[in-house]
């Protein structure tokens, strides 16, 4: 018994494009979601089946989640911030055509029998192009002020977190103003946090990351915006 358990298991863990760095950006996790198994998070999607020169097939999987009536896939573009939803119905299972050489978020909404609805973990792959050593960073993900909150100033700490599959992060740049597209530089960091920065009361503000890494390659975050009271 005890092998038809470890066989189980090892089954478990082979599932994915390549092993995971990560367990997402905290969206989910709930005991009665959707846990995700491939493409794997953080990681770049070497499985997919090519349709033409800019287009592959990507099959995303989960595992099932108690009574659920329907899942829902969300798949974000990640260079262009846009997003599409899917219905797989009761599969665990969805074959998504997607861009190559391009960046994606997924996650999984489960539909519950009881009428509610429960959101899985959001991971992020690189779904493979033309053969490259070198990949750009994942856009840092905004964590704090939260997209349209209200801070308390005069001094606020701003928040992100930032991954790329080649795992050489060079350093972040943020800025922030009351620009809706900010350009003024207020920092250079390596740590995902900046600490002390200064706004006014009353003010609405607005901010962004760009991910720079070792090998020159760049990816500006969306912009997020917040008041100061």
């Amino acid at each position: 018994m005890k092998k038809i358990i470890f066989a189980i298991a090892l089954m478990a863990v082979a599932v994915g494009c390549s092993k995971s760095d990560g367990d997402g950006d905290g969206s989910g996790g709930s005991q009665n979601a959707a846990v995700l198994l491939s493409p794997a998070n953080n990681t770049e999607c070497l499985t997919g089946t090519s349709i033409s020169d800019s287009q592959s097939k990507v099959t995303l999987t989960w595992a099932a989640a108690d009574d659920t009536e329907v899942y829902f896939v969300y798949i974000k573009n990640l260079s262009t911030q846009s997003t599409v939803q899917f219905s797989a119905g009761t599969a665990t299972s969805y074959e998504a055509t997607l861009s190559k050489g391009t960046p994606y978020s997924w996650y999984v909404s489960a539909n519950k029998t009881t009428g509610t609805t429960v959101k899985s973990d959001v991971w992020k792959f690189y779904n493979a192009g033309t053969a490259t050593t070198s990949h750009a960073p994942f856009p840092a993900d905004l964590v704090a002020p939260v997209m349209s909150s209200l801070v308390n100033g005069p001094a606020i700490t701003l928040q992100w977190a930032g991954a790329d599959i080649d795992n050489d992060i060079e350093g972040y740049k943020i800025y922030l103003d009351t620009n809706v597209n900010p350009s003024t530089l207020v920092g250079t960091v390596t740590a995902q946090q900046l600490p002390n920065v200064t706004v006014a009361t009353g003010g609405t503000y607005y901010w962004k990351i760009v991910t720079t890494d070792d090998a020159g390659n760049s990816t500006a975050s969306p912009v997020y915006q917040f008041r100061v009271y």
